[in-house]
């Protein structure tokens, strides 16, 4: 059977409040808003493949913040340090920063819902890889 070509996507966050949620993640995170149906549906995209839908909360979905139930990882092309230090500026607060050798820095926060974000600072053997991957160069 053929598989299909997919040409887009996106990751869901479920949230309870569409203008926090579009303020954390366009003023605090610095991510571009691309799309807004009213409260029911928005978009902002992170970089080239990744763009994340905000939908609205209804019984029928996983309630916001429900630990596990989605985690966004953000890939990011600077020292993590300089990233963590700007965004407890604007009141993000993080657990430690992991280091690897081998996969790089990670550290996790939480949106205004509590839903789970980890930023990925690409590092040590994958590091090229891992940026090829995120600007659409990498062979299969």
């Amino acid at each position: 059977m053929e598989q299909p070509k997919i040409i887009g996507g996106n990751t869901t966050v479920f949230i309870s409040n569409m203008d926090e949620a579009i303020r954390f993640y366009t003023e605090v995170l610095g991510l571009k808003l691309t799309f807004r149906f009213r409260d029911h549906w928005a978009t902002v995209e992170a970089g080239p493949g990744l763009t994340i839908g905000l939908h609205e909360a209804r019984p029928i979905h996983p309630a916001p913040g429900t630990k596990g139930a989605m985690l966004l990882g953000l890939i990011i092309d600077e020292p993590i340090e300089g990233v963590v230090d700007r965004l407890s500026k604007k009141g993000v607060r993080f657990t430690e920063i992991v280091r690897d050798e081998y996969a790089g820095n990670f550290v996790s926060f939480e949106d205004p819902d509590g839903n789970p974000v980890c930023l990925h600072e690409p590092g040590g053997e994958d590091e090229e890889e891992t940026k090829a991957v995120a600007t659409g160069s990498a062979r299969a």
